[in-house]
């Protein structure tokens, strides 16, 4: 999150955000920014724990080593953020209950193909299903543009240097996008494996995308995000045979961090996979706008 990535001033997020909106297909939020290398801080006072050659900065009670900000500080901010920002994803969800729109929040490392696969999706699902998208990118509409291109609607959100979307952004987007009965909204984040899985959006799920190539160890890397996911997505599976990757090394990472994690194999490029994720989302659409009507 903002206050232990640095990549935006923790009291300008405390205290409220202010967005240069522009409603073109395009919105561009300002933050103040300070965008230290993460978790890495060589000033003093640092709560240092040092095995064979390790630097742990993530001992104390918040988790992270802020200069010139106490533990207790530090805490309390991100208390302060996350209780802003969970506020607005509740007015997100309770909104895309509303009009029936089934939210997934698609989250990653850069060049896990991300993009490819939603386009892939929107492309087989798009007669079957109103599809709308937001895409979160540091800089750039080129994402964005690929969706277009699909024929689905999508708002570009970027954050200038801030490292994942959050609920107030999603909800500015939301704005500007059809919100049709019985429709999909895939909110594709910000490329980063840290910072998003604390932010919720409002989405029904997290679903998080590893690709074969990269490392069997990501799930234990970062926790957080896979213990926040509800489905992970391992793709590129079409170059396995090129590639000395671990199958079940990396699944039984992901369900050591999240047992209930269900975990499918998918190829953007070959299709291979993707019915199957078709129908989890098609099940747990149906289980959603079921639940909305037995509300009403």
């Amino acid at each position: 999150m903002c206050t232990v990535c640095g990549c935006a001033d923790a009291h300008d997020h405390a205290g409220g955000h202010d967005h240069d909106h522009k409603h073109d297909h395009q919105h561009h939020h300002h933050h103040a920014h300070g965008h230290d290398d993460h978790h890495h801080h060589h000033g003093h006072d640092h709560d240092h724990h040092h095995s064979h050659g390790t630097h742990d900065y993530g001992a104390g009670l918040a988790g992270v080593h802020v200069p010139g900000m106490s533990q207790e500080r530090i805490v309390q901010v991100e208390r302060d953020i996350l209780a802003k920002n969970d506020g607005h994803a509740a007015a997100n969800r309770a909104r895309l209950a509303a009009a029936g729109v089934f939210a997934l929040n698609f989250v990653s490392s850069p060049g896990s193909g991300k993009t490819s696969l939603l386009v892939r999706t929107i492309s087989d699902l798009k007669d079957k299903f109103p599809i709308a998208v937001i895409e979160g990118d540091q800089q750039t509409a080129n994402d964005a543009e690929r969706i277009r291109a699909t024929g689905a609607p999508a708002i570009q959100v970027n954050t200038g240097k801030g490292c994942h979307l959050d609920a107030h952004m999603v909800g500015h987007a939301l704005d500007a996008l059809p919100l049709e009965p019985g429709g999909l909204m895939f909110i594709e984040n910000v490329g980063n494996l840290v910072c998003p899985a604390a932010f919720d959006l409002g989405e029904a799920h997290k679903v998080v995308v590893l690709s074969v190539t990269e490392g069997e160890d990501k799930p234990l890397k970062y926790p957080d995000m896979f213990a926040a996911a509800d489905l992970m997505l391992i793709n590129k599976v079409d170059l396995l045979p090129h590639l000395d990757f671990d199958l079940a090394r990396t699944i039984e990472y992901a369900r050591r961090i999240n047992p209930r994690i269900e975990v499918l194999l998918v190829s953007a490029r070959s299709g291979e996979g993707l019915p199957a994720f078709y129908a989890w989302i098609a099940k747990r659409a149906d289980a959603a706008r079921s639940a909305a009507k037995a509300a009403e």
